[in-house]
């Protein structure tokens, strides 16, 4: 068993988006659950199933994308390079990862061969380590990115040398479960924000495996972040690096959101006085929603 964790550019049109999230729950793997942002205008898809059933889900749901999404028009808070934005097989065992992988590395060439997207492999299956993270290829957006491939100076791993005229260009991976798990921060200056995610950030000192970014939404600043191995560096942690970094300038969070799901052990000794944005926590855990399943 494998899941797949697809993040597609849409969180604004119900309709649309509800048809693109069919399409990749179509056959049989299973919708675990689904998560959209109107705000980072961006939705999130947990689907579970065999390692050779995935693959012509994911290549549905990415064609579904292709023919709903123009990026050209696109807006939204959340960075992002393509209609399938990424597109991550998850192994659950450490004995999974190669058929993970494998799976991975099919997806990218049909994606690529099937809908002319080009595709970028980072994480586990990046051909350098410069291209392992996502911010390589989306610094700047689409139009650098285009501009980075049209030049020669960036080429795909698979597919077309130029982005897909509506699509853009995609990323794959496999990888063990992370949490996308986000802060808002009682200011609204984008610069205490930036200073917070600068120093939360594995990059700038900070936790291992975490990766963050600050964004500047209509209700505060949000620290929206990566934490690549959550049971390691539970998510108690982040909250407390977070809040330990923001006393200086007196920001610390409101609240807090998970996007997709993650391991139980994620949440081990999460502060109780923090509201969640979504107060049903227990369907965002891994561990009970494949219980379900049983």
């Amino acid at each position: 068993m494998l899941l797949a964790v697809p993040n597609f550019s849409e969180g604004r049109r119900l309709g649309t988006l509800r048809e693109i999230v069919d399409a990749f729950s179509s056959g049989s793997p299973v919708l675990l659950d689904f998560h959209f942002d109107t705000r980072h205008n961006r939705t999130a898809v947990t689907i579970a199933g065999r390692p050779n059933l995935l693959g012509p889900a994911l290549l549905a749901g990415a064609r579904a994308a292709l023919e709903r999404i123009d990026m050209r028009e696109h807006e939204g808070a959340h960075p992002c390079i393509g209609a399938l934005d990424v597109c991550p097989l998850v192994y659950l065992e450490a004995d999974e990862r190669a058929p993970a992988e494998r799976s991975a590395l099919d997806v990218a060439e049909r994606i690529a061969v099937e809908l002319e997207v080009p595709v970028f492999l980072y994480g586990e299956v990046a051909t350098a380590s410069d291209r392992r993270e996502r911010a390589f290829f989306r610094r700047g957006g689409l139009p650098e990115l285009t501009r980075r491939m049209q030049s020669g100076e960036l080429k795909p791993d698979r597919g077309p040398d130029e982005p897909h005229p509506t699509a853009g260009a995609t990323l794959v991976t496999a990888r063990a479960p992370l949490a996308a798990f986000n802060l808002l921060l009682d200011t609204r200056e984008l610069a205490v924000g930036k200073q917070i995610a600068a120093e939360l950030r594995e990059a700038g000192g900070g936790l291992p495996g975490v990766r963050a970014i600050a964004l500047e939404l209509e209700d505060g600043i949000q620290i929206s972040t990566n934490v690549h191995d959550p049971v390691a560096v539970p998510l108690r942690r982040v909250v407390a690096e977070v809040e330990r970094i923001g006393a200086e300038s007196g920001a610390s969070p409101t609240s807090a959101e998970l996007v997709g799901l993650v391991p139980q052990a994620a949440l081990a000794g999460f502060p109780t006085e923090l509201e969640w944005i979504d107060p049903d926590i227990d369907a965002r855990v891994i561990e009970r929603r494949l219980a379900e399943l049983d």
